[in-house]
C-alpha cells in the first residue's frame, strides 16, 4: 500500500485518540466532549475552528495559497444508545452508549488527516474539515446545513467514508449511483371497536385488519413496485390489547421503509396509504397513516467518484478499490450529496479478529454490541482522506 510514512509513525497516537473516544460515546446532538476534544486538537495544529453547526458540530479549515478552490471531508461522531459487552480496557464506560458504528473511528483517521494537511499544506486552496453530529437518525448532517455549512464554506465537493465489517483491511468499495437506501418510517393506527372477546360480533376488531394489512403490504413490493427496483417495507412493531379476553379500540403498526429512488419511494407510500385506508374499511374500521421520510437515498455522483477510485487506488492498489455493492441502510451524507457534488465510500474494517481480548461473543458487524472498529484502518482512512484533498486541489478545474 502506498500510505503516507508520516501518517503511519503518527497512527499510535491517533489510535489513542480513537480510543478515548470509544471509551466515552456520546449521542445524537450530544457530542459535547468528542467536540471540545477534536476542537482542542484542530487548533493545537494551527487549525481555525468554527462551531455551532446542528448544535455540536463543528468545521476546521485548512487554507493555503491564492486559489480559490475548495474541498470537504466528512466525518462522523455520535455513539448508539446501546449496551457494549465488549470488556477490553477501552469499552464504553457510559451505561446504554456505545460506538458500535465506528464513529470513533472515523473521526479518528479525519483528524489523523487533519494534522498531516496543516503541517505540511502540500496544496493550493482550502480543505474544510467538517465534524457532523447525529448521523444515527438525528439527521445532523442536514441541521449542519440548515445551519449554513455549505453558504458559510462553500465546496466544490464532498467526500466521506465509513467502515464496512466483512471487507478485507487495505480494501475499499466504491460506485457511482445509489450505494445506501433512503429511511423511511410509517405508523398506522388502525381504530375498531373494544367489547367482549367471547362476543365479537359486537365489536369492531381491529387485529384482524392489522393482519390482512401486514400481508397487503407486501404485494406493494411484489405487485406494484418494478421487479428490477430494490425496495422494503418491514412492519416491526405491532401493538395491541393486554387483557386476554378483551377486544382492543385500537391495534398500532410501526415500521421502516427502504428505497433507492425518489419515484419508488413516492410510489410505497402512495400505495400504503390506500391499502391501510382500504383494508382497514373492508373490516368497519377507521385508519390514521402517518409516513414520516428520514434520509434520502445516498447517491454518489459519478464524476466524483470515479475521482475518488482514482484517489483510492493511488493509496491502496487498482486491484483493492472494489464495486461497491448497494445495501438498504441509510446514512445522512445523502444531504450533503444532494447540495454538492461527492462521493461516499467503504473502507474495509476485516472480519473481527483484531478486536482484543475481552471483546464479546458476537460478531464484529456494525450496531452490534461486540463490534470495534479496526484500528489497522486509521493510516489507511487517513492517507486517502489527505490524497483526497490534494489530489482535488491540484486537478485542473473541469
Amino acid at each position: 500500500m502506498n500510505l503516507i510514512e508520516e501518517i503511519v509513525e503518527n497512527s499510535p497516537s491517533i489510535r489513542e485518540i480513537r480510543r478515548d473516544i470509544h471509551a466515552h460515546p456520546e449521542l445524537a446532538f450530544e457530542e459535547n466532549r468528542t467536540s471540545d476534544l477534536v476542537a482542542k486538537l484542530l487548533e493545537s495544529w494551527g487549525i481555525p475552528v468554527h462551531r455551532g453547526f446542528g448544535k455540536t458540530g463543528l468545521v476546521g479549515v485548512i487554507k493555503n495559497g491564492d486559489s480559490p478552490r475548495t474541498v470537504g471531508l466528512r466525518a462522523d461522531m455520535d455513539a448508539l444508545p446501546m449496551q457494549e459487552v465488549n470488556q477490553f480496557n477501552h469499552a464504553s464506560r457510559h451505561p446504554g452508549v456505545m460506538h458500535a458504528c465506528g464513529h470513533d473511528g472515523h473521526t479518528a483517521m479525519l483528524l489523523g488527516a487533519a494534522q498531516h494537511l496543516a503541517r505540511h499544506r502540500n496544496f493550493d486552496g482550502t480543505v474544510y474539515l467538517i465534524f457532523q453530529p447525529a448521523e444515527e437518525r438525528g439527521g445532523g448532517a442536514r441541521e449542519m446545513m440548515r445551519d449554513g455549512l455549505f453558504e458559510k464554506f462553500p465546496m466544490e465537493a464532498v467526500f466521506g467514508m465509513h467502515n464496512m465489517p466483512g471487507i478485507p483491511v487495505g480494501c475499499f468499495a466504491s460506485s457511482p449511483g445509489p450505494v445506501l437506501a433512503s429511511n423511511s418510517e410509517f405508523h398506522v393506527t388502525i381504530r375498531g371497536k373494544g367489547g367482549h372477546a367471547a362476543m365479537p360480533h359486537l365489536a369492531i376488531d381491529p387485529i384482524p385488519a392489522a393482519a390482512q394489512m401486514i400481508e397487503a403490504f407486501q404485494t406493494i413490493i411484489s405487485r406494484n413496485k418494478k421487479p428490477l427496483e430494490t425496495a422494503v417495507i418491514s412492519v416491526t412493531t405491532v401493538q395491541a390489547g393486554g387483557v386476554v379476553n378483551v377486544i382492543p379500540d385500537t391495534c398500532e403498526l410501526r415500521g421502516t421503509v427502504r428505497a433507492y429512488t425518489r419515484e419508488t419511494l413516492d410510489l410505497i407510500e402512495r400505495r400504503m396509504g390506500e391499502v391501510a385506508q382500504h383494508v382497514a374499511g373492508m373490516f368497519g374500521a377507521q385508519c390514521d397513516f402517518v409516513f414520516t421520510r428520514h434520509y434520502p437515498s445516498t447517491i454518489n455522483h459519478e464524476a466524483e467518484t470515479a475521482f475518488m477510485r482514482d484517489v483510492l487506488a493511488e493509496v491502496a492498489g487498482r486491484e483493492q478499490v472494489l464495486a461497491q455493492t448497494p445495501i438498504m441502510a441509510a446514512e445522512d451524507f445523502s444531504f450533503m450529496l444532494e447540495a454538492v457534488p461527492g462521493s461516499y465510500c467503504f473502507i474495509g474494517n476485516g472480519d473481527g479478529d483484531h478486536r482484543e481480548s475481552g471483546h464479546g461473543a458476537g460478531p464484529c458487524l456494525v450496531h452490534n454490541t461486540s463490534y470495534d472498529f479496526n484500528d489497522e484502518l486509521l493510516p489507511i482512512g487517513s492517507s486517502a482522506f489527505v490524497r483526497l484533498a490534494e489530489d482535488w486541489l491540484r486537478r485542473p478545474v473541469a
